[in-house]
Parts: structure tokens; sequence; C-alpha cells
């Protein structure tokens, strides 16, 4: 049998590893010496020097102080990241309001925007003034912008990664891609599913942490699943999967969201007589898991809703795992999981762990900095 010949990395793949990896560690733990990075990566002295000398002479980190260690002769160089090198900006596209991030290279908020849906105004017009916007509220200009991922309802067609429908949205079509791309001046801009991208924040930061394999329901006003088959975000090959909305639910002819979605869920809360003081699903569920008078009943058939439609979601891909995510999964807790974990359980033969969305503040929003960041990182180690 003939043996293809391995490939060994070259020089120049292994330099990026290196420094990706040294990157990373500096993002987690903050400021580093050469000896500590030399310890925890596991890399040579020499090698360790050398990618500190090539990340400072590209301006990705610089020095930031001395460490405390006691030690014979002068204390340790500490290296950290040049937090505001570049900045990102993560775009929330809700029915009612465009919501617009912008952060440091470590993640962390420097601006924010909020603008009121226009039905009058292009989709890429309203967009940019809410990025021009968060930038202002940061005291940045335009030029220090490297990359922008914006979460939108509705499908994104994978072969144009332009939105093709948002069923929420009549008015918004095609071309925000290449309009927002074009008012960035060639800023590197990607489109994703709102859900797609909490699915991506869970299975960095969240419940999914560590998981190759799972699905993600969102429940809020509407519905919606993330799938992340190995590894990687499932899209399907219209942009389409995972668009419960379509999903029939019963024999009278109602789809999934018509019992599950935030009008429905806040309906049956009052029928068990719940009536939060904030009148929304969320704050319903909330009241429920807090011990109010008829929550239990109420979990109950709220999770017989929504292990109907999960049940089928694991009968047909056995993900193993599911995150009950949008404000009324991460409202029902640990006690909503609990309940839908049984019945999917009970219904199928396939062992499926179920647990609530734990990503804080707002998912879609981080989902679309992570994203936006990585941009940023491989056009960094791209050059390095």
């Amino acid at each position: 049998m003939t043996r293809t010949p391995s490939r060994a990395a070259t020089p120049r793949t292994a330099r990026l590893i290196n420094d990706r990896a040294a990157f990373a560690l500096l993002l987690e733990r903050g400021p580093l010496s050469r000896t500590e990075l030399q310890r925890l990566t596991g890399l040579s002295h020499p090698t360790v020097s050398d990618l500190v000398d090539r990340l400072e002479a590209a301006g990705v980190i610089a020095p930031a102080g001395e460490s405390q260690v006691r030690r014979r002769g002068p204390n340790a160089l500490l290296y950290g990241l040049v937090a505001d090198r570049a900045h990102v900006a993560g775009v929330e596209v809700l029915p009612d309001v465009v919501l617009a991030s912008v952060t440091d290279v470590t993640g962390r908020q420097v601006g924010a925007a909020q603008l009121a849906q226009d039905t009058a105004a292009e989709p890429h017009d309203l967009v940019h003034r809410a990025i021009t916007e968060a930038l202002a509220d940061a005291t940045l200009t335009a030029d220090r912008l490297r990359s922008v991922v914006i979460g939108t309802p509705g499908l994104v067609d994978p072969a144009t990664g332009d939105i093709s429908f948002v069923g929420a949205l009549p008015t918004w079509h095609a071309n925000l891609l290449p309009g927002l791309r074009d008012s960035l001046g060639g800023v590197p801009v990607l489109v994703e599913n709102e859900v797609n991208l909490v699915g991506l924040a869970e299975h960095r930061l969240g419940a999914a942490r560590g998981r190759d394999t799972f699905a993600l329901l969102s429940f809020s006003s509407g519905i919606g699943m993330a799938l992340v088959l190995n590894g990687h975000l499932h899209r399907g090959t219209s942009g389409g999967a995972g668009e419960l909305s379509y999903l029939p639910a019963d024999q009278a002819g109602r789809l999934f969201p018509e019992l599950v979605a935030g009008g429905a869920v806040l309906a049956l809360a009052k029928t068990h007589g719940i009536r939060p003081k904030s009148d929304n699903a969320a704050a319903a569920v909330t009241a429920a898991v807090g011990g109010a008078a008829g929550g239990k009943e109420f979990l109950d058939e709220l999770a017989d809703r929504i292990a109907f439609g999960a049940a089928g979601v694991c009968a047909v891909l056995d993900p193993g795992f599911l995150v009950l995510a949008g404000t009324i999964g991460r409202a029902g807790g640990e006690a909503l999981a609990e309940r839908v974990a049984e019945r999917v359980n009970r219904t199928t033969p396939l062992s499926t762990a179920v647990a609530p969305g734990t990503v804080d503040g707002n998912p879609v929003l981080r989902g679309a900095v992570l994203i936006a960041l990585d941009l940023l990182h491989e056009e960094t180690f791209a050059q390095s």
C-alpha cells in the first residue's frame, strides 16, 4: 500500500498557531510574563521570545507592568493585549429597534446605540446609522472599526450572505450586505440569523460549552432553532435550517409558534391565574418558577407544548443536548428544562439532556461580537 507522506507544518503556519495560542492565553488570563507563556504553551524559550517580539512589533501586545512574584533579581516584565488597537461592532435587528454594540479586542463594550425601526429607511442605511452612533458613543472614528456582524430575524442566503426573507420586517430586503460594505468603506461585514448567533454564544460561553453537537431552541416573541453539528453551525441549503415557525403542532392545524411563542405563553399563564406586573411571557414564566399560585400546572403544560417540537427535533437529528434559550427559555431555568427533558425522554428512546441558556446580557449581540472578533483575529494573524 502506498502511503501519502505527511505534511509537516510550514514555519509560517507554526508561527500562526503559536501566536494565536499566546493571544488566547493573554485574552483569558490577562498579562503574562515570557516565562509564564513558556510554561502555559509548552513552547521553548527562544520560540516564546520570538513570538513576543513579533506580536509586540505588530502592536498586538505591549508591556503591562512587572510581575509581583518575589524572586531574585529584577521582576519579570508582563505583556498584555493592546485592547484599543482595533474595534468591532455587533448589531441586532429587531422588529421595533436596531441595537449596536462596539467593543475593543477583548470584547469589552465601549459604545452602544439604539435606533427605532424606520420602515421608510433603507435597511443598510439604518444599520449604518446605528453603528455610527455606537462609534460616537465610544468617541471613536469610523477608521477604528475592523469588522461588523449583524444578527437578523428571517433567512440569510448561504450563497450570497445577504438576507433573503424577514417575515417580521416586510420592508427589509437584499442589499443589506453590499450596501453596508459600501457605506463602511469595505470593512468586513457578515450577516447571520439571530438565533444562530445565540447558538454560537452558548457554544462558546454558555450551556453548550465543550459540546460538539447540540440544538438550541429559542422562545421569545417568536421561536427559532440553531443547530451545531460536529462543531459547525448547520444553516441548511437556503439558510432555513431551524425555522420552527413552519412546524405543525396539532390536528387543529395550529403551527408550533401558536403554542409556544410569547403571546401564546402569556395567554396560557393567564388561564392558570398568573398575571405578572410586567405583562409579558417571560415575566409570567419567572413568576411561575418563583412559586406563584398555579405556577406548577402552568410550567407542566408549557413543558408539554415545548416537548412536542423538541421531541421531533430529537427524533430526526438526535443532538443529545438541547438548550432552551430566548427570554422564555432562560426565564424557565432548570425548572422548565427538567420538565422538558422528562417529557422528551419519555417520548423517544434517544437520551437527551436539556439545559437553560446561560449567556449573560444580550445573547444575540454577544454572539455577533464573538464572530466579529474572530474576523478581526483572522485578519491579524494572517498578516503576522
